[in-house]
């Protein structure tokens, strides 16, 4: 089980290049085709409906402006595929916004590289929402890597949080090329007894099972907390030393806003490593 096609958000923000670079390591441990696309930030429905006149010279300069940061960001893709060796790589401009030219791209990915909102970057081609809406739409794991923090490993000491629900178990299973790599995987547990039958007589013992008859390493540890379950769960993967963290995406969207779990949203928010979620 390993994967074959990564993709991954490039931009010009300031962790485009370390984004590029997990992607880069995770394609050559499992020799995959990576592919980086940039975005244009204009919506494809605008374009398909003719509403977009060439008429306009503010407009047309403001999508040139538009287009060559998107060429820019391929530009050093591109070198740094050389630079990191990567064998089998291609790069893409999606003339749409992100949520909708990532998104669909994902859907013929394994896995998908994106980063952390910045509220203190903006993108003129990334809504805040970004991360959370390819989580929720697009069908696929998303890696989420933060934009604070520097780590110099990802999964190597990986830290799940498993509650025994359906967006926990996706994640888990969709991250397995990773785990087993990993020279050590925590299994978290938090408040066991609030859903006593998913977890059974002895929480956490049947995913430990699970993931050591892929081969993986695993320890386990159960909690009790009063306190949010977010934040004791990047408290303890800061003492753990864990350098990923692996959990469901809880929420749901109305038209296109995100309303995510309270766990999900502290940890879109707050974290410090990278974060693998499946919904």
């Amino acid at each position: 089980m390993t994967y074959k096609t990564v993709l991954v958000h490039l931009d010009e923000s300031s962790r485009s290049a370390l984004r590029v670079k997990v992607a880069a390591e995770i394609a050559i441990a499992d020799n995959a085709h990576l592919i980086g696309t940039a975005v244009t930030g204009v919506s494809r429905f605008i374009y398909q409906d003719g509403n977009i006149s060439a008429s306009d010279p503010n407009l047309t300069i403001h999508l040139n402006f538009l287009r060559e940061r998107a060429e820019k960001a391929i530009a050093s893709f591109g070198k740094s595929m050389q630079e990191f060796g990567v064998a089998s790589f291609e790069s893409v401009i999606a003339n749409d916004e992100a949520g909708g030219g990532i998104g669909l791209q994902a859907r013929y990915s394994d896995l998908v590289v994106v980063g952390q909102t910045n509220r203190d970057e903006p993108s003129p081609s990334v809504l805040p929402d970004f991360p959370e809406y390819i989580v929720m739409n697009s069908g696929r794991p998303v890696l989420i890597v933060p934009y604070t923090s520097d780590f110099s490993t990802v999964a190597k000491r990986p830290l799940i949080s498993w509650d025994a629900s359906r967006e926990s178990t996706r994640a888990v299973t969709d991250a397995i090329p990773l785990l087993k790599r990993a020279d050590l995987v925590q299994v978290a547990i938090f408040n066991p007894k609030a859903t006593p039958d998913a977890h059974g007589e002895q929480p956490g013992a049947d995913i430990a099972l699970y993931l050591a008859r892929h081969g993986i390493k695993v320890e386990v540890s159960v909690h009790k907390t009063s306190t949010d379950i977010g934040n004791a769960l990047l408290s303890l993967a800061h003492d753990l030393d864990s350098d990923m963290l692996v959990m469901g995406g809880y929420g749901h969207s109305r038209f296109r806003e995100m309303i995510m779990g309270g766990v999900t949203r502290t940890i879109l928010e707050s974290m410090t490593i990278p974060v693998l979620m499946s919904h």
